[in-house]
């Protein structure tokens, strides 16, 4: 993937995450709940790891 795909995954991901989250807040669920902030914690990592690509990138370019 590249690092645009990187990132897109990863804010829809938190999104998600942050919905399931709230839901299961909500409605007493706290494997839903688990289970959002786990996916938010993954849309975060994907973020990083579009950043990290950029970074590189930009590196590679200016040698």
């Amino acid at each position: 993937m590249n690092s645009k795909t990187d990132k897109l995954k990863g804010v829809a991901n938190e999104a998600i995450g942050k919905a399931k989250r709230l839901v299961g807040a909500a409605i007493g669920d706290d494997g839903l709940r688990a289970k959002g902030v786990a996916q938010e914690f993954t849309g975060a990592a994907q973020k990083a790891g579009g950043e990290i690509k950029d970074l590189i990138k930009e590196t590679v370019d200016k040698s």
